[in-house]
């Protein structure tokens, strides 16, 4: 398994947090891996075997690129042999702005966009083990967009103020942070991101929880619930359920065997979720 990262320069850092590879061998029979949901929309590309979502008990191929849009439940993608992602992790209210495409609530979401000419190019280069160049090259391309579709201040400045406070601020708080009345900042968040402030507010903090547990599932929950703004642990476990199907408890002690079985394996499966 190989994972690699490469951070936005902090001119498009408004509309994308990073870009992303990540690559693994699943076998000669189709197995699932599991994606839970975040503050983020994705935008996948995928090379090798291909990966497919499970519809009336049919594997149905996925096109490349597809997107992840914000997730309400965990997905199950479907590989075998050997499959090759590329990545882009965007803000959810940035990303279809940056794509010039009206925003979807959720889900994934099979578009037709001129960013699909670079898969071409990135099949070679990947075969060629040039992987760092191709997260380059994804990069540039986003780089020429972000200058023609940056996104509206009112949203940066309200986008800024949830992920600083890690998705724990009353919706007014936000409108205050954006200089926006609250029904002003609701309806550009919906038309922008599919979403209401409190849905991304919302999956901002879970993903706070799920990677605080990831990376240190021994955390005390209670006050992890009190961290990030929780009534208490119930209401995180409430939340955690709603979101991943499981309680955080119960997340934290699969994490800790998954942990004991993968090792050092096991982060890199998590961070390209």
């Amino acid at each position: 398994m190989i994972h690699r990262e490469l951070d936005a320069p902090a001119e498009i850092r408004n509309s994308i947090r990073d870009f992303w590879y990540w690559e693994k061998e699943f076998g000669a029979s189709p197995a699932a891996f599991e994606v839970l949901p975040d503050g983020h929309a994705e935008i996948v590309f995928h090379f090798g075997s291909g990966c497919s979502l499970m519809f009336d008990g049919q594997l149905e191929p996925l096109p490349s690129p597809f997107i992840v849009g914000l997730l309400g439940q965990p997905v199950y993608f479907y590989a075998q042999d050997r499959l090759q992602i590329i990545g882009v992790k965007c803000l959810p209210w940035a990303v279809y702005d940056l794509l010039k495409l009206p925003p979807v609530k959720g889900g994934i979401q099979i578009f037709t966009h001129p960013i699909a000419l670079l898969q071409a190019d990135l099949q070679q280069l990947l075969q060629a083990e040039k992987i760092d160049e191709a997260l380059t090259l994804v990069l540039d391309w986003f780089m020429d967009a972000h200058q023609a579709a940056a996104p509206a201040p009112a949203l940066t400045k309200a986008g800024r103020a949830m992920l600083e406070a890690k998705g724990s601020l009353p919706v007014n708080r936000v409108a205050a942070a954006a200089h926006a009345t609250v029904r002003t900042l609701e309806r550009k968040f919906k038309a922008s991101s599919g979403h209401t402030l409190k849905d991304v507010s919302g999956l901002i903090r879970f993903e706070q929880a799920r990677d605080r547990l990831w990376s240190a599932p021994d955390t005390p929950i209670s006050g992890l619930a009190h961290e990030l703004g929780y009534a208490d642990q119930s209401h995180l476990n409430r939340e955690f359920k709603r979101y991943s199907g499981t309680t955080a408890a119960a997340f934290a002690r699969q994490t800790r065997a998954r942990k004991k079985e993968f090792g050092d394996d096991f982060v890199a499966i998590v961070l390209s979720s």
